[in-house]
């Protein structure tokens, strides 16, 4: 029987990440987010390329963001 998680993200991340991990069944309410709609390929490529935009994050926060991410990533192992 294969592990189960339960993944609450945006539709498309949940399918992309379970496309990634063999052997386990996820979960996943599908919430639709118009904000990550309006992310394009050219939009960051524009964004990389002028360096136009900045995101701030409070070290504490992003410390946190962090080993929850790594957590994700780390699935696969």
């Amino acid at each position: 029987r294969p592990a189960r998680v339960l993944l609450v993200t945006e539709c498309s991340m949940a399918s992309n990440v379970q496309s990634e991990v063999e052997g386990v069944e996820f979960i996943k309410p599908c919430n639709l987010c118009p904000h990550m709609k309006r992310i394009t390929l050219p939009k960051i490529l524009d964004s990389l390329l002028m360096m136009t935009e900045e995101v701030r994050i409070d070290p504490a926060i992003a410390g946190r963001a962090r080993l929850a991410v790594e957590r994700m990533i780390n699935l696969k192992n």
